[in-house]
């Protein structure tokens, strides 16, 4: 398991802490968080079923960005508690849009003392190639509606996923 950060610019006392981990096997990728936080504090989406929607980043969303040995062309992944999901394919910087024949993940949620997410990818929704380089992060937004975000490693300036400092972990991709 991997800390997230909290931007410098969003910090949320109230959220102990936010870990992410992801494996990658020959079926796809496997990206699991855990966020332990005051769940009351928490807007946390109702379970609903799964669908293709714009506009997760807009509320509690975890993320994935995934670059292969196209870059720097990459994939971004978002995932709702609600079940909800979205896929984006970029050729380059935030030069892309939704990646039209993405496969539906499989997305698990519980909620205990801590919110757990579990999502696999399979396989061709993927990035070519045997090394993936992966950008976890997370947005979270609190009851009150304001937002933190949470991602492996921040780049200078205002929160930005998108941005290459983000992709911080590499794993071989078989």
């Amino acid at each position: 398991m991997y800390d997230l950060t909290c931007h410098a610019d969003t910090p949320v006392p109230w959220l102990r802490g936010i870990q992410a981990s992801a494996e990658s096997t020959a079926a796809g990728l496997s990206i699991r968080y855990l966020i332990d936080a005051d769940q009351a504090r928490l807007a946390i989406p109702e379970t609903t079923a799964p669908e293709r929607v714009d506009g997760l980043w807009r509320h509690t969303c975890l993320e994935v960005f995934v670059m292969g040995a196209d870059a720097p062309a990459y994939r971004e992944f978002n995932f709702s508690p609600s079940g909800d999901w979205q896929a984006y394919g970029f050729h380059t910087y935030r030069q892309g849009g939704p990646l039209a024949q993405a496969t539906a993940p499989r997305i698990e949620r519980a909620t205990e003392a801590e919110l757990n997410l579990h999502a696999f990818l399979p396989t061709q929704n993927l990035p070519l190639g045997p090394r993936l380089r992966l950008g976890l992060s997370a947005v979270i937004e609190a009851a009150d509606g304001s937002l933190s975000y949470w991602a492996l490693r921040h780049p200078p300036g205002r929160p930005d996923f998108h941005h290459s400092d983000c992709f911080a972990l590499e794993l071989a991709h078989p």
